[in-house]
């Protein structure tokens, strides 16, 4: 299409054969200084409508994705009220619950499991569960769909509760980090903040020295 467009900013006789609208003249007198130098597309646009086409898989995880995490959902900013928190936002209200009153699920996600908690507000626990509890072993408990499958079983059991409303607290850098969180909308849950409490070593430990051959 970029292509057809520089051809009728460069024959001004197909402009007045095509061209009705004055101002879409105009736009293209603009672009008769545009050359295809001027145009540089990035190489992850192709790439996504590539995957997309062919439908190639996408990451190298040897169980595959699950449903939800190849989706790419966008929010507009400007019509979401109150997106970050601020000085009112313990006292806001959630389904008629405080923010500062909500159940909080905490999410350990390591390289070999999945750990959840449900908790109250002041941090007792009601329900533990895992990708361990939940039948897998060795190797598949780190997996992407065993954190779903586990998200999806203590979900059922938040409901059973009677609570729709929580917050959700990840922690780790495992691979069910998305996979539980989307087992958890899912279900029908509505999560209503994400925090991110992953620990951050700033005083990490001197690496090995470098092998030699």
């Amino acid at each position: 299409m970029i292509k057809s467009v520089l051809k009728l900013a460069k024959f001004p006789g197909l402009q007045k054969s095509v061209l009705i609208d004055d101002r879409v003249t105009a736009a293209f007198a603009r672009l008769s200084i545009i050359t295809s130098r001027n145009i540089y597309t990035t190489h992850l646009c192709s790439k996504e409508i590539r995957v997309k086409n062919e439908k190639v898989k996408v990451g190298n995880s040897k169980y595959g994705l699950v449903e939800g995490e190849a989706m790419l959902e966008t929010t507009n900013i400007n019509q979401q009220q109150h997106l970050f928190p601020d000085t009112d936002t313990p006292n806001r209200l959630f389904n008629g619950v405080p923010f500062k009153e909500l159940h909080i699920i905490n999410i350990k996600s390591t390289p070999n499991n999945t750990i959840m908690t449900f908790t109250n507000s002041r941090g007792k626990v009601l329900s533990l569960h895992s990708a361990g509890t939940e039948g897998f072993k060795n190797a598949k408990k780190g997996t992407n769909l065993a954190a779903q499958q586990a998200a999806i079983t203590l979900g059922n059991r938040i409901l059973e509760y009677g609570v729709n409303t929580v917050r959700i607290r990840v922690q780790g850098i495992g691979a069910g980090r998305m996979s539980s969180i989307k087992g958890f909308q899912m279900i029908g849950l509505n999560i209503v903040s994400i925090t991110d409490d992953t620990r951050v070593s700033w005083n990490p430990p001197r690496p090995r020295k470098q092998r030699r051959i």
